[in-house]
């Protein structure tokens, strides 16, 4: 398997972005958001086991996961976000190895935002990369992006690590609080670094 960078940062960062930087300078990027969408979906391989543990009430028209509907559950209850995690993230883990396995890239960017949180995939890499804005940005961008309210928002980010505790952990940092000339220079010179590191 070609050499495994975990990216990671809080929820309106910009690890989408970062990610696109990288994949446009050749690296393979196994995204678990993606892979994860793909398996609630109308069909996917989790509705059988999401719609006996939660009911019709998560389930939206199409077949697929009612996903405003299953967050405001999750937030609101913990039980069922410990449920919905128990049986999506195995299934994420599983499709994300395989898509590692195959990956053809000079390396491979595994997008996780809960990689520290989780731990599941944190063995499969061989540094991490957290993506770090303010938080005021971050709910800011996330609100634009996503028309969540704030205290959603806000949610959301409690079920994430702080930024101090991330960036702790974190063994490259990427600064996103200004716009993409801020960014290029710092994707360029770590994208120099994990070529080298994948060699």
């Amino acid at each position: 398997m070609k050499a495994v960078i975990g990216l990671t940062g809080g929820i309106g960062s910009g690890k989408s972005t970062v990610a696109g930087l990288f994949a446009e300078r050749g690296a393979t990027v196994v995204d678990t958001d993606e892979i994860s969408r793909a398996l609630s979906a109308a069909g996917g391989k989790a509705m059988p086991a999401l719609g006996k543990a939660f009911g019709a009430d998560v389930i939206a028209p199409d077949g697929a996961l009612d996903r405003a509907a299953m967050r405001l559950l999750a937030f609101a209850d913990p039980g069922a976000r410990a449920r919905l995690e128990e049986i999506l993230h195995p299934l994420i883990r599983v499709e994300a190895t395989l898509s590692m396995a195959s990956a053809g890239g000079a390396y491979v960017l595994l997008a996780v935002p809960l990689l520290f949180e989780t731990r599941s995939l944190l063995p499969q890499v061989v540094r991490t990369l957290a993506v770090d804005c303010p938080e005021s940005l971050q709910v800011a961008r996330t609100m634009a992006r996503s028309g969540l309210s704030e205290p959603e928002v806000r949610a959301v980010m409690g079920a994430q690590w702080p930024r101090w505790r991330r960036l702790q952990c974190a063994d490259d940092v990427i600064a996103n609080a200004g716009g993409i000339g801020e960014l290029l220079p710092q994707v360029e010179a770590l994208d120099r670094r994990y070529r080298e590191l994948a060699r």
